[in-house]
């Protein structure tokens, strides 16, 4: 049976030269509002949402096995904020798939009813723990397959809501390449109240339980959870384009024989509460049981608090390995790491393996099944010498851990990040991009696995190159904390220039990031804006006091959509303009 709760508004246009992302958001709140509850997504059943409504969630909603539940560009999703037994959340059950397919500048929004999208009065990352969250479930394996019985697993919390002998909490299985689905350009927002019964049931803003390796997941926010940002409970699930910013405890954690792969993620920290940037765990019961949980992930940029920042934490170390796990870190950045409990970068457990715990991280990466290579590591609370920069009780271990880091191109040298903001409100200063003579850009890199089509290869190290892929699509985005997506460097030249120029963008049309060049016959103030056709000024590039010279202004136009724009440079002699076209 397909349910389809109101017709798809579709509207095709030409030129759309405005914030997309901005003009979708200025009415969600007058939009029509469709209450769902569990009974609304049953066994079967082919349900889509909509942008021109409001969808609500009431309770638990659960997408069953053989459901299809499609989410269209721009969708908003609000959710009760009750708690226990009656709190909300969007849980994807075994066999059951969505397809959330947001676009750059129409991105799916999941957050709170408190939360008016539409006016100035915004909710901040204080603002956690309001809702529940989005719950995956698959069929892929883990290595805690369930009790003595062989009953499956079932996601903390959940499990309370279902009514006994209900297996829609259910995940793991033998099918590492099953497929819950899509999910592209989403945001989560305020997550992590608890639920069920039981104290301490907080699901994360993702929860991906045994989800496999058929599913597709990239470009995804978690703001503001007031547990994890993300937690695979094994499977074998890629992630691409994540992140992770101002969650109360672990921006990433992994659990139970977790094997899947990660690039370009993005974790930034608040100063009022934070746990470990990334929280690796073998398993969740004996550490010996396989598959080992040993995940490969490239270009990942982790900025904690602040290494002299003292957030609420748990947690001391900015990587902890523990419970058998291994894992591969290539190509990233590391820096700014401090909590109330410490402010180390990297810790591998190391435990007397007695007992039913005979396995530790030491032995993963003794055995090779977890590598550090080609990262960049620089300010932790710890102290300044690398050397207590590592967690461990045994000072053998620790300075064999740090020679292999040296030995392994790693490297302890400042990054050289554009700006940072962990303000409640933001500043417009939020660029995690390296600045053009960083060393992100010229110490050597790992290579990438041969004929692995999931992997970009990249020239720099981190989850950011010349692109600020932030802009368009995130809440760091619409709460103001990104600068505008430009940067400016002065060329070398032979001579000054005998008159001001403005040159035409470089390559043109382009996508999305072009150059423009311009020359200034002597020091003076400098504007250069971008217009759109209508000449509705979109974004300042340059407003400041330059010398005599060449200039060359690299924008990123990824919140724009494709057009015909203006760029105008305006100086004490006047104003030039060009044109130049976006093609997406």
């Amino acid at each position: 049976m397909r349910k389809t709760f109101t017709a798809l508004l579709a509207a095709l246009l030409l030129f759309v030269p405005v914030r997309e992302a901005a003009a979708q958001l200025d009415d969600v709140e007058s939009r029509p509002t469709v209450t769902v509850t569990d009974g609304d997504i049953g066994a079967g059943d082919e349900v889509r949402w909509t942008a021109d409504n409001v969808y609500v969630l009431d309770g638990l909603v659960i997408v069953e096995d053989g459901a299809m539940l499609h989410i269209d560009a721009g969708t908003v999703i609000k959710a009760q904020d009750r708690t226990g037994t009656d709190a909300s959340a969007l849980v994807v059950a075994r066999g059951g798939k969505i397809f959330a397919e947001g676009t750059p500048t129409q991105p799916i929004i999941f957050t709170s009813v408190q939360d008016n999208i539409s006016t100035p009065d915004l909710l901040t990352y204080e603002d956690r723990g309001l809702w529940g969250g989005i719950v995956i479930l698959g069929h892929a394996g883990t290595n805690n397959p369930g009790d003595a019985a062989g009953d499956f697993k079932e996601i903390e919390g959940v499990n309370e809501l279902v009514p006994d002998g209900d297996t829609r909490a259910e995940y793991g299985g033998t099918v590492d390449d099953d497929n819950s689905g899509v999910m592209r350009y989403v945001s989560i927002r305020h997550t992590g109240i608890n639920i069920g019964e039981s104290d301490g049931n907080e699901i994360q803003g993702l929860t991906l339980g045994g989800v496999g390796s058929g599913t597709v997941l990239e470009h995804i926010e978690v703001f503001a959870s007031g547990d994890d940002g993300v937690e695979f409970f094994g499977g074998t699930v890629n992630l691409k384009y994540f992140v992770s910013v101002f969650n109360s405890d672990d921006a990433v954690d992994w659990d139970q024989g977790w094997r899947g792969k990660g690039q370009f993620w993005f974790v930034l920290q608040g100063t009022d509460k934070a746990g470990a940037a990334a929280e690796q765990d073998g398993a969740g019961g004996d550490e010996h049981f396989q598959p080992y949980a040993i995940p490969e992930i490239y270009n990942v940029t982790y900025v904690g608090a602040g290494s002299d920042a003292s957030p609420e934490s748990d947690r001391g170390e900015m990587l902890m390995f523990r419970d058998n796990s291994g894992g591969f870190y290539h190509n990233s950045i590391f820096t700014q790491f401090n909590t109330g409990k410490g402010g180390h970068a990297l810790q591998i457990e190391d435990i007397d393996n007695t007992g039913s715990k005979t396995e530790d991280s030491r032995q993963r990466f003794e055995a090779g099944d977890l590598g550090l290579t080609h990262n960049i590591w620089w300010d932790f609370g710890a102290g300044v010498d690398p050397q207590t920069w590592i967690a461990g009780s045994d000072p053998a271990f620790v300075a064999a851990v740090l020679t292999y880091l040296l030995a392994n191109g790693n490297d302890t040298v400042d990054p050289q990040l554009r700006g940072i903001e962990r303000g409640t409100e933001g500043t417009g200063t939020l660029d995690p991009r390296p600045h053009s003579n960083s060393p992100a850009f010229t110490l050597s890199r790992a290579d990438y696995p041969d004929d692995d089509h999931f992997f970009s290869e990249t020239n720099y190290i981190g989850a950011f190159g010349s692109e600020n892929w932030l802009v368009g699509w995130t809440a760091l985005d619409e709460l103001g904390y990104t600068a505008v997506p430009t940067s400016i460097e002065q060329v070398s030249v032979a001579e000054i220039p005998s008159e001001i120029s403005l040159n035409q963008n470089y390559p043109n049309p382009f996508n999305p990031v072009t150059t423009v060049e311009f020359d200034l016959d002597r020091a003076q103030n400098v504007i250069l804006t971008v217009h759109d056709i209508m000449g509705r000024q979109l974004a300042v590039l340059v407003d400041s006091q330059k010398a005599a010279g060449t200039y060359r202004v690299l924008f990123d136009a990824s919140n724009l959509s494709s057009g015909l724009y203006l760029y105008r440079l305006h100086t004490q002699a006047g104003s030039l303009t060009r044109k130049m076209t976006l093609l997406k």
